[in-house]
């Protein structure tokens, strides 16, 4: 199947018409005065793109291509203003070329080209970036470098349970080569089927455990780190203390000090032992409640996602007072039911009633249930975001994270910003919020906005209640992302949340590793 240049996915998997109408028909009941008029999307070879500025040296041409569908299609990320942006066909910063090393030594030869020529380079994986991570927003030249041949499993390790494996491969492509061995990754983000492991550990991706191993940074053993100045490679160890982390360094540095090529990853045996519930609250208090005490349990379930009523309602089909709570265990070792009993004790305790309870094979069912409404929604999201994009609707996300004892006035405070944004900027609209992640000492609040915008103005009004957000997330404690990374749209707030001496030693380390800095130029720090 074919990439959409323009928005999320495949292009033959985006909504079908029947899909679109039932999605529109439930906007309308709530919006019956909006323009539901629909806006495609530009042939690429339309936009009539500018001609690529700098020439690849001969050694090096094979490599690079200035096809414009290429071009347009790694223009841009695939946030709601990235879809709006390339449906308006307005490709302001488009790169010069985009190059596919074979191997190592390719990509070596790329980055030495581009440093001597004063080149910005973009770092490239599946581009499924919601922050502005792959958009170089800079006036001059630029080479996107896309990982895509460098999608191989290269060892495995079956005593320790890890693998060395290549940072272009795509999550699926990644998964099928571990499978004859018998064990998984098992790291599962939304954008899973067209996101790359290179990308999860420069963003430090958030996956499939909603407790315990709920980074990539958990599943690391080593890196191996291509930049300007040199490659980096960590020693394999199941812990060290021996100084700061050499990975530590590079999980999460957005491609601004190099290009992970290789990582040495932690693997598990493919769980056998499956077991789901749902559980629904008369209030939403007492379903964060259930929820702590089950994050505070040291029961670690792998799934125990809370979704808000109207995140309920809107995404899983479920009319609720207060809330569900998803909750799952799995294993390849034991049986799981011990632990759902008392994860199920605990939701009682704080008045919870148990909607469903499954076990489940090795591999994902097709059985109903709350687990499966939501799962089934939840991968068909971004498509449904892309189709009220096309008609004028403003719907997106924003998450962040912050500890238990703040989280009630935390969340008054965004659910107002929000509201109050939507309310004076698009005249009305709805927030969800849904826990994606918990800890121990405390959640990952998922936050969703949907409100109708207008298509000469819609990319303002969104940056407008972007910013109201964003500064209520950090004047009440919050971080700007628990795992969508930074970005070029998250900066400005990244830096008020750092410090000013981390941010001096950040900024050292990338002169030393990026003295000309062509890296991602924009992303965490700027030295250009």
């Amino acid at each position: 199947m074919a990439r959409s240049w323009w928005g999320w996915g495949n292009a033959e998997e985006a909504l079908n018409g029947e899909e679109a109408a039932a999605l529109v028909g439930r906007v309308q009941l709530l919006l019956p005065d909006h323009d539901f008029s629909v806006h495609r999307a530009p042939d690429p070879a339309a936009l009539n793109l500018p001609a690529p500025r700098v020439k690849p040296p001969s050694a090096l041409a094979a490599l690079c291509s200035d096809d414009p569908q290429d071009r347009a299609g790694h223009a841009h990320g695939k946030a709601f203003r990235d879809v709006v942006r390339n449906l308006r066909g307005e490709l302001r910063h488009v790169p010069d070329w985009i190059a596919r090393p074979r191997d190592e030594a390719d990509l070596v030869s790329l980055l030495d080209w581009c440093a001597e020529a004063g080149i910005a380079v973009v770092p490239y994986g599946g581009g499924s970036s919601v922050v502005g991570g792959v958009e170089a927003r800079i006036d001059g030249p630029v080479v996107t470098i896309d990982l895509a041949h460098l999608d191989q499993v290269k060892e495995v390790d079956p005593v320790s349970r890890a693998a060395r494996i290549q940072g272009g491969v795509y999550g699926p492509h990644l998964e099928e080569q571990l499978r004859p061995h018998g064990l998984t990754l098992r790291h599962y983000p939304q954008s899973f089927q067209f996101s790359t492991l290179g990308g999860w550990l420069a963003t430090r991706a958030g996956g499939h455990f909603a407790t315990l191993y709920t980074h990539i940074d958990d599943l690391t053993e080593s890196l191996r780190v291509v930049t300007p100045t040199g490659i980096s490679e960590s020693r394999r160890l199941p812990g060290s203390g021996a100084g700061p982390s050499h990975d530590r360094l590079f999980l999460g540095s957005e491609g601004s000090l190099g290009i992970i090529t290789e990582a040495w990853m932690r693997l598990q045996d493919r769980p056998t032992y499956r077991l789901t519930a749902s559980a629904e609250f008369d209030s939403f208090a007492q379903a964060v409640d259930a929820t702590r005490a089950i994050a505070q349990s040291g029961l670690h379930p792998a799934n125990c996602r809370l979704l808000d009523p109207a995140e309920a309602l809107m995404n899983a089909g479920i009319a609720t007072g207060g809330g569900v709570l998803i909750i799952g265990f799995e294993s390849a070792d034991h049986p799981v039911t011990a632990w759902m009993n008392r994860a199920l004790e605990l939701v009682a305790d704080h008045g919870g009633r148990i909607r469903d309870t499954k076990h489940r094979g090795a591999e994902a069912d097709t059985a109903g249930g709350a687990s499966d409404s939501w799962r089934s929604s939840f991968l068909r999201m971004p498509y449904q975001r892309d189709a009220l994009a096309q008609r004028s609707m403003i719907a997106e996300t924003f998450e962040t994270a912050c500890t238990w004892d703040r989280f009630p006035a935390f969340h008054a405070a965004v659910t107002s910003a929000a509201q109050r944004a939507l309310d004076e900027i698009c005249g009305t609209g709805v927030v969800t919020c849904r826990f994606t992640h918990v800890y121990p000492d405390g959640p990952a609040p998922y936050y969703g906005v949907y409100a109708p915008g207008r298509w000469d103005g819609l990319l303002a009004q969104w940056d407008e209640i972007k910013a109201a957000v964003s500064e209520a997330i950090l004047d009440n404690g919050g971080t700007i992302t628990h795992h969508h990374a930074v970005g070029r749209d998250h900066g400005p707030w990244y830096e008020r949340q750092r410090s000013d001496l981390f941010g001096r030693a950040l900024t050292a380390t990338k002169k030393a590793l990026d003295p000309a800095g062509i890296m991602n130029p924009g992303v965490l720090v700027d030295v250009r």
